[in-house]
């Protein structure tokens, strides 16, 4: 994971293939924003890519989360995207994958 801006995250993730037939998989992102002013949900789905892979074949899957993915509406309609510590899941469903975390940074 790279924090890129304050509101910028670049998240990569390897996936192979380790079956011995073709297959693909849907690798979806999941984010958690641990200290935010309001309630979140615990998990949102913030991204997905579909692979196809030979056996034996492995991909990095990258996702940008900017700055649409990390904020959210206040109770006033107001769009913001605080600083302070994410999780994010990555793996091919919700409750399994590789996990990780970062910190936005104050502006």
């Amino acid at each position: 994971m790279q924090v890129l801006s304050a509101d910028r995250v670049s998240v990569q993730a390897s996936v192979k293939n380790t079956g011995n037939l073709a297959g693909e998989e849907v690798v979806q992102l999941y984010l958690r924003d641990n200290v935010a002013s309001v309630v979140r949900p615990v998990k949102e789905l913030k991204g997905f890519r579909k692979l196809s892979l030979k056996p034996g074949e492995a991909a990095t899957v990258r996702f940008d989360l900017s700055a649409e993915e990390l904020g959210f509406y206040t109770n006033t309609g107001e769009f913001v995207v605080e600083p302070g510590e994410f999780e994010v899941l990555v793996g091919g469903n919700s409750n399994e994958g590789l996990k990780g975390r970062f910190e936005l940074p104050k502006n």
